[in-house]
């Protein structure tokens, strides 16, 4: 390919034998400021086409989960996102595109991919090395779809469980969350001693572009509201809730994703403060910084600014790239103007596309932009489903094991005679893996491939023992039956952010009230799924043998059984406090007065063999 009759051995940014920042330098000197803007626009792949991406220089495609299950083959999607890469690559300079999706416990778009615990779960195993192994495996199954790019981990620091988005935080406590960014490195590889902490890495081509969100404060809201006002001074946010974006640039995180909330009041999409002065220049973050979805779109409200007034106050504030997703044309034409007006600075503009390139360039997009189809063998496959099995027993919490201290419940017998599982959680993969699974909020039911508590019992029983089960069982399922004891799933419904937000965080579907009936009868193990601590009712917890919270599992239910069954120890912690009543919301384990049902850190051992 020649650009302006110059051919690519000329070119410095076309050569990767030329240091990184002289690539950038002089691609950025040939753009033109229709070009720029293109790289700055990040549009949806469901109005991306050849043509609009050569018509307006489009820099990034993305897609969220959607909210109506679509079964397609990895291969469909590898074969769309090389089309838009083609049509990139055909423009007058050749900037490949990145494409971004979400991953935030696996490639959980797809049918048939590993979907890991959620992150409260992998919280609770305070193991950073699994972390980093999930986020490898995370990077194989991603790439194999042809995607570059995924928005997470994220790193927020939860305050209160009535956020709708606790289980996408690893912890209340900063330093868990911490140590779990590791993932990090699991997803974009180790950089080499040396690396400039804020520079962004990529190992190779195995790896995917990882995304710290959201800056900064989103698990601090005021009663954990979604999308809220974090009321905090800067110490405190420098010392609870930015901790973690260091650890992410010690790893070369590439790309840092705004919040949606506010911060005393101030929105974080525009506050130049926190993402300028304190991101880039204090903190040192050399990546690229992108807004959230239609993140631009929701700074008008409440304070009622125009569209332009808007896409002003982000790019102004240090926004590089920005996820429109679908009316690109009025941001494009909008962003056009206020630089021809010098509203936004070229300098602005300049220091996006800088950055945006830095991303491309060390994410090897120019010397391979199109997807490896080999990469499609390591799907859901056998390595990836052990470590997943693994998360989940290292995840789980034992809470309660035994009425009396000195005999334990746990572990159970796979030999009884006959044995009852019951709850609406009991078999059923979508509940198992929450929200961001196949869907936005998630959904009940077969979603994908996987094993339910269910089946993990039975295949975990001996050959004698009957497994009985009753989803919401009544005074007949206990007629005439001689049970050895019971096991009963419950939990909360699927949901993400919004509608996710509780202030009374509770076991949904009558939960509670089939634990009681189960436990009054059949000496009980309950298994939470929930993605936060929910409220317990104490009669119910009194009469229940033994408890634990399994949060939000995934695909592989037998990494509850080899636990329950014995075949392994409880070693979880609770990665938040698990609070009484909701009225002690928000509840700070720092305070004098401090008196949850269970502290954070908290996680018995069955010691019975």
């Amino acid at each position: 390919m020649n650009v302006g009759g110059i051919s690519n051995m000329d070119l410095i940014y076309k050569n990767p034998n030329e240091p990184v920042e002289a690539r950038i330098q002089d691609l950025l000197q040939r753009m033109t400021v229709e070009e720029k803007i293109g790289q700055i626009t990040q549009i949806h792949n469901g109005v991306s086409s050849a043509t609009v991406i050569k018509n307006f220089f489009i820099g990034s495609v993305c897609n969220t989960i959607v909210k109506k299950v679509k079964n397609e083959s990895l291969e469909e999607w590898a074969e769309m996102i090389d089309g838009f890469q083609t049509a990139a690559l055909e423009t007058r300079l050749g900037i490949p595109i990145i494409y971004g999706l979400d991953a935030p416990h696996g490639n959980s778009k797809f049918y048939g991919t590993t979907i890991f615990p959620h992150n409260i779960g992998l919280g609770a195993t305070r193991d950073e090395d699994l972390a980093r192994r999930i986020g490898t495996a995370t990077a194989l199954e991603i790439r194999a779809s042809g995607a570059h790019w995924v928005f997470a981990p994220c790193v927020a620091v939860c305050k209160d469980p009535r956020w709708g988005r606790c289980y996408e935080s690893y912890s209340e406590e900063t330093d868990v969350v911490c140590k779990m960014t590791s993932f990090v490195s699991g997803l974009q590889g180790t950089p080499p001693q040396g690396h400039p902490a804020g520079y962004p890495f990529l190992a190779g081509r195995n790896n995917v572009v990882a995304c710290a969100k959201h800056f900064v404060g989103d698990g601090g809201t005021e009663k954990g509201k979604n999308e809220g006002n974090t009321i905090l001074s800067y110490e405190d946010l420098e010392k609870i809730h930015i901790p973690p974006y260091l650890k992410c640039f010690d790893q070369g995180v590439s790309t840092v994703m705004a919040s949606y909330s506010s911060w005393n009041g101030s929105r974080l999409h525009a506050d130049r403060f926190l993402l300028t002065e304190v991101l880039k220049k204090k903190l040192g973050f050399k990546g690229c910084l992108v807004s959230d979805w239609s993140g631009i779109d929701r700074m008008s409200e409440p304070r009622a600014l125009t569209y332009r007034e808007c896409v002003a106050a982000s790019m102004n504030a240090g926004i590089d790239m920005v996820m429109v997703p679908h009316h690109y044309e009025r941001f494009i034409n909008d962003l056009t103007d206020l630089v021809q007006s010098g509203e936004i600075p070229m300098s602005r503009i300049d220091d996006a596309v800088e950055r945006i390139l830095r991303l491309k360039f060390t994410a090897g997009l120019f010397e391979h932009p199109f997807s490896d189809r080999s990469l499609q063998k390591f799907v859901g496959c056998k390595e990836h489903r052990e470590i997943a099995r693994e998360a989940v027993r290292k995840s789980l919490v034992l809470l309660k094991n035994g009425k009396d201290s000195e005999k334990p419940f746990l572990p159970l017998d796979r030999n009884a005679n006959r044995i009852l599982v019951a709850g609406t959680h009991a078999d059923d993969i979508g509940f198992q893996c929450g929200g961001w699974s196949k869907t936005f909020h998630g959904l009940s039911g077969p979603i994908t491939i996987g094993k339910t508590v269910l089946d993990a019992v039975k295949a975990s029983v001996g050959s004698e023992t009957e497994v009985v089960y009753d989803k919401t069982p009544s005074e007949e399922t206990f007629s005439g039956k001689d049970f050895s004891y019971a096991i009963v799933v419950v939990g909360e419904a699927p949901y993400a952010e919004t509608l996710g937000d509780d202030p009374e965080p509770s076991i949904h579907f009558g939960g509670t009230e089939v634990m009681r009936m189960v436990a009054e009868k059949i000496p009980t193990l309950v298994i939470l799924i929930t993605g936060r601590p929910v409220v317990l009712d104490p009669a119910v917890l009194e009469k229940v043998e033994a408890l634990v919270a399994a949060w939000l599992p995934g695909t592989e239910g037998d990494g509850i059984t080899d636990v329950v069954f014995g075949d392994y120890d409880f070693s979880g912690k609770l990665p938040m406090s698990w609070f009484r009543t909701a009225e002690q919301l928000p509840i700070n384990s720092e305070a004098e007065g401090y008196d949850p049902l269970f502290p954070v850190g908290f996680g018995l051992k069955c010691k019975k063999w």
